[in-house]
């Protein structure tokens, strides 16, 4: 359940912060990809190459670089109603600099022999202020800490609900992620600079996130339409705990 959005932000900030090499950030936000590109940045007239693309954002102050995630009625950290929080929304994450935003488009892609692989266009949108209401963007997101808190309430809340509905029972590959979720561990994504505790949130989140996405790709296992509606009032919460997790661990302090 990794965020492409959430490894260039934390591995672009602690590079800007002075903590990784330049070599390694290109090999961070590449991940398993088979080719990055940057389209529609200033002052360049093609979609250029990841490697040049980071170099162009080398003079970004790493306390500017922010993971955006937004959704339906929550577009925080986004200009409203432009096409940047448009964009925002079709995908979920955005890579917010103070001048524009950078969202991935994903294209899968197969080889004459049936090997699978992913290139991303980055797709850079401008962040235009009104002059005549200048008004700062504000996250207004919580602390590694608080989320962390928020997060295993939510757990507690809804993890025997979801036991209770038997969601594992079509969904095998949930009883493995359900018990993961009991073990201690730490993402394995972010870079030098953040603290173990932004790496357990992280990690956490990540697996919630991959349960909410499982139990909620159908309705295959619900035996009535009260099954299918208990089983979506029990994500909700899950899914906006887990996605305040994320933006607090990629957004927190680079120590």
């Amino acid at each position: 359940m990794s965020l492409r959005s959430g490894r260039m932000v934390a591995w672009l900030r602690s590079w800007r912060t002075g903590l990784v090499p330049y070599d390694d950030v290109v090999s961070a936000v590449l991940g398993e990809d088979g080719e990055h590109e940057v389209a529609d940045l200033p002052g360049a007239a093609h979609a250029v190459p990841l490697p040049y693309a980071l170099k162009e954002l080398s003079r970004i102050s790493p306390d500017s670089i922010r993971l955006v995630m937004p959704v339906p009625g929550d577009p925080r950290g986004l200009p409203a109603s432009s096409g940047l929080a448009r964009a925002g929304l079709a995908v979920g994450e955005v890579v917010r600099c103070p001048e524009f935003g950078l969202i991935p488009e994903v294209t899968s892609r197969e080889s004459g022999s049936g090997v699978q692989w992913e290139t991303v266009v980055w797709r850079c949108h401008p962040i235009v202020f009104d002059p005549l209401n200048p008004l700062p963007l504000v996250d207004d997101f919580c602390t590694v800490g608080e989320a962390e808190m928020q997060l295993a309430q939510a757990l507690l809340q809804t993890t025997d609900l979801l036991v209770d509905l038997d969601v594992a029972r079509w969904r095998p590959e949930l009883a493995d992620a359900l018990m993961d979720l009991r073990k201690a561990g730490r993402s394995h994504e972010l870079p030098p600079g953040y603290s173990p505790r932004a790496e357990r949130v992280l990690h956490r989140a990540e697996l919630v996130a991959g349960i909410v996405d499982l139990a909620g790709e159908d309705d295959g296992g619900a035996t009535s339409t009260q099954e299918a509606n208990l089983r979506a009032q029990a994500l909700r919460p899950l899914a906006a705990a887990a996605r305040q997790a994320r933006l607090a661990a990629y957004n927190s302090p680079i120590r």
